[in-house]
């Protein structure tokens, strides 16, 4: 972007001289036997410089990246000149009827225009020549040096195909020379844009690459829907070219190094999932100078919480975490990008219900987003005593506290684990969910649960043990074959829980559309191949059976609760379920004394008595589990 600034300032200065060199020539052609007039000259040449100057400015002339202009782009300059003339003309003619100026020389404003537009068309032309010179000396050292120029394809011929021809110019690391372009509109086909031709659509990449000895395939179609760009990666990974994107529209609006935007395929790329549309005034209105407090705000879920939270101006952000590491690391973070309003970060357990009374009492928070829990399945089946301190009662101590103080909404973080479990994490989610039902008929606060499924790239999931099983050498330990799990970016996920408790009034079970179900066998082989390996060639994929408490899928529903939509069409809310107070106390006091009895099997006996869903036993794919999986299994194969 730097050296784009500098080229078109010196262009710059070229149109001013040649403005004032098609002047003088004018008035020299025009004045052949007499003194020209000084101050006709200087208005003459001034009102034009002018009317040039403003039009161009207007129409971002001097954002052009000249070097890769086309046919397209000069006849646009041409026409922008013909505006300009036009303007020149008019403001002229003004003038002289207002008898502002008492002289109007047609000839010399033709013959100013003329010579102008044809010196400032050659200045650019001459610019683009230049630069396939240097360009082309460039690639010649690299070849002494060993350092070959990669042959790259660009599919998409909009304005981000622009953006990245203009990376590539500033990119000192990496020879790239573009071959051509890839489109779908067959209007573009065969037609030159930012001086590259549109060689096909998405149907000849592979032909293209094979026929053109394509190195590097690079996707410009950050606007596409994506099902779309999932279907043209798919066709990308058939050839043996690398395959780089740049990032969809919102990434690419919040992108922090405009010049570095080209990046490698991320597994996000592949999930067919659009990006999220919000009602920006809405969560404004529910956030802008609130007190927000979000428990967990140092994990994957709470930290993204937090960076969306802080964009719409809280008056307050209370961040209440267990580890310092994770609170200090999204301290540091928001510190930075929000220096007048940096949150408050506390280090404190949801165990302890004396810390929290202190904490709301010092702050007073209007509105609390809980994420703070034990998540990990296989953890908690050995250690279920401690999913119920901190799941359970960590949360029983917080609806406590946010109803003494009168906190006026109240949002909890659940997960598909919680429908159907079986598995103790699960079970105390589900009973999590239960104490917020409950809470909602006692309590003036609006309690909810959002309920959703896995995170990519959260802590402890399976990409990030993927990518370190890939980087040893292998193999990468899938559970079972048919594993299946729904899927969402965090980002996507933080995103849908405050659009979400926009909509609470109290009581409702929000559950977020995940999408279609991912198989976990073939994310590994996606993951291997994103790596740069071959599965089970470079990278074998070994299966070692589902562990304790592990479902072959999650679902987001129990079958007594209904579904209802809401404004946005990615949050649905499950009817609300009236739990009763006494029977809540009860099932409390049962897990309290499980607990404190150090019995494990105590903890799941008393799960099956207050979670009437909780499957016990290792029991993971039952005949009920069979029919609902078969109709899963049919999702997954479903053409789009």
């Amino acid at each position: 972007m730097k050296r784009n600034y500098i080229r078109n300032r010196y262009i710059f200065i070229f149109d001013v001289l040649s403005i004032i060199f098609a002047t003088i020539l004018a008035y020299m052609v025009v004045y052949t036997n007499q003194k020209p007039d000084v101050l006709a000259f200087c208005s003459t040449g001034g009102i034009y410089a002018i009317c040039v100057f403003l039009t161009f400015a207007i129409f971002g002339v001097y954002n052009y990246a000249w070097c890769y202009s086309g046919t397209r782009e000069l006849l646009r300059f041409l026409l922008i000149n013909v505006i300009a003339v036009a303007l020149m003309y008019a403001v002229d003619e003004i003038l002289r009827i207002t008898q502002v100026i008492t002289y109007s020389h047609r000839r010399i404003n033709f013959i100013t225009a003329l010579v102008s537009i044809l010196s400032m068309t050659v200045i650019r032309m001459f610019s683009k020549e230049l630069h396939k010179t240097y360009g082309s000396k460039i690639k010649e050292k690299s070849k002494v040096s060993d350092v070959r120029t990669s042959r790259v394809l660009i599919v998409g011929a909009g304005d981000a195909c622009r953006i990245i021809l203009n990376n590539i110019s500033g990119t000192s690391g990496e020879n790239m020379d573009v071959i051509g372009l890839i489109d779908d509109d067959k209007s573009k086909l065969g037609k030159v844009f930012f001086g590259k031709k549109v060689l096909g659509n998405r149907d000849d990449i592979i032909r293209l690459c094979d026929k053109l000895e394509i190195d590097k395939i690079i996707l410009a179609i950050p606007t596409a829907y994506a099902k779309d760009r999932k279907e043209i990666i798919d066709i990308c990974r058939k050839t043996k070219c690398i395959v780089r994107t740049i990032p969809g529209i919102s990434e690419l609006l919040e992108s922090p190094e405009k010049e570095k935007i080209i990046r490698d395929i991320k597994i996000e790329d592949l999930l067919e999932r659009d990006p999220v549309v919000l009602d920006n005034s809405g969560i404004s209105a529910l956030v802008l100078d609130k007190v927000i407090m979000i428990t967990g705000g140092g994990g994957s879920i709470g930290s993204e919480l937090c960076r969306q939270v802080m964009k719409y101006n809280p008056k307050k952000l209370i961040i209440v975490d267990i580890y310092e590491n994770n609170a200090y690391d999204i301290q540091m973070e928001l510190n930075e990008k929000y220096p007048d309003n940096k949150p408050v970060v506390l280090i404190a357990s949801i165990r302890d219900k004396e810390r929290l009374e202190e904490i709301f009492g010092k702050y007073h928070p209007e509105i609390v987003f809980h994420a703070a829990a034990h998540k990990h399945v296989p953890l908690m089946e050995t250690s279920p005593r401690e999913a119920v301190k901190n799941n359970v009662f960590g949360t029983y101590n917080l609806a406590i506290t946010a109803d003494k103080f009168g906190v006026k909404k109240f949002v909890m973080i659940s997960t598909d684990k919680a429908v159907n479990p079986t598995n103790v994490m699960g079970a105390s989610k589900r009973f999590c969910e239960m104490i917020i039902q409950c809470m909602e008929n006692i309590s003036s606060t609006e309690f909810v649960a959002v309920r959703f499924g896995n995170v990519l790239g959260s802590n402890g999931s399976v990409i990030p043990l993927f990518k370190r099983q890939i980087e040893s050498g292998g193999p990468v330990r899938v559970t079972h074959e048919d594993v299946i799990r729904f899927f969402m970016t965090i980002p996507e996920a933080a995103q849908l829980v405050i659009q979400a408790a926009c909509y609470a009034k109290g009581g409702e079970i929000f559950v977020l559309d995940m999408g279609k179900p991912v198989r976990i066998y073939d994310l590994a082989e996606n993951i291997i191949r994103l790596s740069g390996y071959t599965p089970h060639v470079d990278i074998k994929i070994e299966i070692i059976g589902l562990r304790p408490g592990e479902k072959l899928y999650e679902e987001l529903l129990m079958d007594s609760e209904g579904l209802e939509s809401t404004q946005h069409k990615k949050i649905f809310i499950g009817s609300p379920k009236s739990i009763d107070l006494d029977e809540l106390k009860e099932g409390l006091e049962l897990l309290r004394e499980a607990v404190e009895s150090e019995d494990d099997n105590k903890v799941r006996d008393v799960f099956e008595k207050v979670v009437p869903t909780y499957i016990r036993d290792n029991v993971t794919f039952n005949e009920n589990c069979k029919k609902q999986y078969d109709k899963v299994k049919v999702l997954i194969n479903k053409k789009p």
